[in-house]
């Protein structure tokens, strides 16, 4: 439903039984919206009837059984959702959250709105954590544990590799094979289609620029600084740059083709709260093919965004039927980075019965987290 078309009181209302679901997991009567306002909004149980009737009709509001209270769709959930993350967008109908939650925009959703005991919670689980692996793996863990969901963290395509060595040799006009060497000791040879000609002088060049300057770093890290290098050092070093950001952006630093590690826990959160037995089965047939969660991370997490992202009701066109069973669960997602570059993703996936506002700020602070416990000084 589009915002013009609900109506503040209207919004009041849904807002309430969202988050009185959200609470209690039960159906919502109209008697225990009206007795939690208690005509504090000039609402009677007459008309907080006939909002839900409205609401229902629009599609934001589903009943179970006949004689049962109302639940939210998976449109209300994303409505709530847009209105609790747009900067404004609850202030500007002057409707505050119904059970008294201050509403978000952008600026209250950063790490300073979690509760300083969750913070302390946060710091103390990733106590010790060093390395991309034990960062990312340390995540999906503590993802689980606060959300009761499942925690997921996929890595880049390259995260971990550390550049040990690279050579560049020329096969043919507009060809070169570029092998590179990791410190934990992987070789990858790549064919390099360039849209310039490189003699074996440039190649020579760039490969011990490369070497000399970023032995040690972090593939995924070296490209985003050459990038860095090339805008401020373009006058100096214009033709040994040029060559180097050739070869770089034609793929010499883009690793292996195993693809990127995921780390998956809490699956038996999910096992819990799932009553329908039939579908419980089909999700778990979906979420335990970790091919699928990448494909789901991939496609609704962009790692250039800097933003958390939420997305209620998933499952991707034309997969098959598993896929639809994972259409009641909400993924919170957020990019992970270090000095600009992606270094992966993570993530919760549970039902849409969520407290969104809480882990939409756990996701960004836990994602922040990167650049702080990965700091590598710059050489």
């Amino acid at each position: 439903m589009p915002d013009a078309r609900v109506s503040p009181r209207e919004r009041l209302v849904l807002t309430a039984i969202i988050e009185l679901y959200i609470a209690t997991g039960e159906p919502v009567a109209s008697q225990a919206v009206a007795h939690f306002f208690a005509d504090r909004e000039g609402l009677s149980s007459a008309t907080i009837r006939n909002v839900m009737a409205t609401l229902g009709e629009a599609g934001l509001l589903e009943q179970p059984h006949t004689s049962a209270g109302r639940v939210p769709t998976a449109a209300a959930f994303r409505y709530y959702v847009e209105q609790i993350t747009q900067p404004g967008r609850m202030a500007a109908g002057a409707q505050p959250s119904a059970l008294g939650a201050v509403p978000q925009g952008a600026s209250s959703l950063g790490p300073s709105s979690l509760s300083e005991a969750r913070r302390e919670q946060i710091e103390e689980s990733f106590s010790g954590v060093t390395s991309t692996n034990d960062y990312l793996e340390r995540t999906s863990h503590v993802l689980a544990l606060l959300s009761s969901g499942l925690g997921v963290a996929l890595a880049s395509s390259t995260t971990g590799q550390i550049l040990e060595h690279i050579h560049f040799s020329r096969l043919s006009t507009g060809r070169v094979l570029a092998v590179l060497v990791t410190q934990a000791g992987a070789v990858q040879d790549r064919v390099l289609a360039l849209d310039r000609e490189l003699n074996q002088i440039e190649l020579e060049t760039a490969a011990r620029y490369l070497n000399e300057n970023f032995r040690g770093w972090p593939i995924e890290r070296i490209r985003s600084e050459v990038a860095r290098r090339v805008e401020l050092e373009r006058e100096a070093y214009h033709q040994m740059l040029a060559s180097v950001e050739e070869l770089c952006r034609k793929g010499a630093l883009a690793g292996g083709d195993t693809g990127p590690a995921i780390f998956v826990d809490g699956m038996a959160n999910l096992i819990a709260a799932e009553v329908d037995r039939e579908r419980m089965r089909q999700m778990l047939l979906a979420l335990e093919a970790k091919q699928r969660l990448v494909e789901l991370l991939t496609a609704y997490v962009d790692g250039r965004q800097q933003e958390v992202r939420v997305v209620v009701g998933l499952g991707l066109a034309g997969l098959d039927e598993a896929s639809q069973a994972m259409q009641d669960l909400v993924l919170i997602g957020a990019p992970a980075r270090l000095h600009g570059a992606n270094l992966g993703t993570v993530a919760v996936i549970a039902p849409t019965r969520i407290q969104y506002q809480e882990m939409i700020q756990a996701v960004r602070y836990i994602a922040k987290l990167s650049e702080r416990l990965l700091e590598v000084p710059a050489d």
